[in-house]
């Protein structure tokens, strides 16, 4: 693709504005869905290789759980009989996976309600799980050899997945599993976020983050991120941004330009995003295309200074935002807390001692920030007036991802599961 002028650049930045907005999820795509739904949390055990499903508000009690991989002994054999994929396997295990098997990255249900759609990494694969049985409906093994993080379209219809080892995004019918395209990407493909009307999808790359070349000085080895805007219907790029020359602009040369989890703000013109590294986050204009604001947390002082300890070049790892758009909530993963931020003056409030917080999501009914504790295997909620911790719910080990869903009302489990 050719490189954009300057007023092709401000009118695709413009037209963006119009369009992004924060993560979609399945269930506030939905607005004709069927009473007999009711909604809740997804929330990914990623070493267990289960799915709790708790109450998306209230007390957040444990409805069920869900065997993400039912069919393991067919993808083993798989993996065992081929070299290279076995290889990689035991990649995923001994780095990223902590010395653990990555089963579960990401969650959506379909529109209906019956079947949950997760990425699995170290089976490098998306499957579709019947709710009411916990058979694999569908099966779509993605390039290369691991799948990480998704996203669903504002309609529920379809579902993009990052391939993190090929450098591309593939886009799926959620009820079939085919795939209606796919884009490339920069190195190591990871978030995803469809626009509010499904016009866009970006896709940001946060590179190598295995490797122990974490000085500032050799951050160039750490391989091709940016930000890739398509449009969703063709999959052509649209724009590619380098956080890397917007970080320079404002005298942050040492900082890393791997976008990590990020937050759109409801009127579609901000973006807020952590990166590699760093205890806090960014706020970046869409139309002016520039980093507007930095916003740094506070440090733990019990945190090892030295980057290598850091999970897969993370500090925080974890950012959401109150529908109203007043607050945003941000996981301090590897300094162990979450806290509430006021988005007008970035003033952050109490540091709520959480263990390594994953993720960070909002609660169906927009009141509470509800967080992932991967060192405790729990999710917490944590009020958005007050900042303070509210309930703490145990789930499997290693929880990660949690996604807002729907779900039939009287469901409590698959009856085979």
């Amino acid at each position: 693709m050719p490189a954009l002028g300057p007023s092709r650049l401000a009118a695709v930045a413009a037209a963006l504005v119009l369009t992004v907005t924060a993560p979609v999820t399945a269930a506030s795509a939905a607005p004709d869905t069927p009473a007999a739904l009711r909604e809740v949390l997804f929330v990914g055990n990623n070493w267990d290789g289960t799915a709790d499903v708790i109450d998306a508000g209230g007390d957040f009690a444990r409805i069920g759980r869900i065997n993400v991989i039912p069919d393991k002994e067919q993808r083993m054999a798989e993996i065992k009989a081929d070299p290279i994929k076995w290889i990689y396997f035991m990649g995923i295990r001994n780095s990223v996976g902590e010395g653990h098997d990555q089963f579960v990255d990401d969650m959506y249900a379909t529109p209906d309600g019956s079947a949950m759609v997760v990425s699995r990494p170290s089976f490098a694969d998306v499957v579709s799980l019947d709710l009411a049985t916990g058979a694999v409906k569908w099966r779509f093994p993605v390039s290369g050899y691991r799948a990480d993080h998704m996203a669903v379209s504002p309609d529920g219809t379809r579902v993009a997945v990052s391939a993190s080892t090929s450098s591309t995004v593939h886009v799926l019918d959620i009820e079939t599993g085919r795939q209606v395209g796919s884009f490339a990407t920069g190195d190591k493909p990871h978030e995803n976020v469809f626009s509010r009307d499904g016009r866009y999808l970006w896709n940001m790359s946060i590179g190598e983050v295995n490797n122990a070349l974490d000085a500032p000085w050799l951050d160039w080895t750490k391989g091709d991120r940016r930000i890739t805007v398509v449009d969703a219907t063709t999959f052509r790029q649209v724009k590619v941004i380098d956080m890397r020359q917007r970080l320079d602009a404002i005298g942050l040369k040492d900082y890393s330009d791997a976008v990590r989890p990020a937050a759109f703000s409801p009127d579609e013109s901000k973006l807020y995003f952590q990166v590699s590294f760093f205890n806090g986050f960014f706020e970046y204009d869409v139309a002016t295309d520039r980093i507007t604001r930095t916003k740094t947390l506070p440090k733990n002082p019990a945190t090892s200074e030295d980057r290598t300890t850091w999970v897969n070049d993370s500090r925080h790892h974890g950012i959401t935002m109150k529908p109203d758009g007043t607050k945003l909530c941000v996981a301090g993963t590897m300094d162990d807390y979450a806290t509430v931020v006021d988005r007008t003056t970035l003033q952050e409030g109490p540091l709520v001692p959480v263990s390594k917080p994953y993720w960070a999501t909002v609660s169906g009914d927009g009141k509470s920030c509800v967080v992932s504790e991967s060192g405790a295997d729990r999710v917490t909620a944590i009020d958005f007036a007050t900042g303070e911790k509210t309930v703490s719910v145990p789930v499997g080990d290693h929880p990660q991802r949690v996604r807002l869903a729907r779900v039939p009302a009287n469901w409590s489990g698959p009856s085979a599961g």
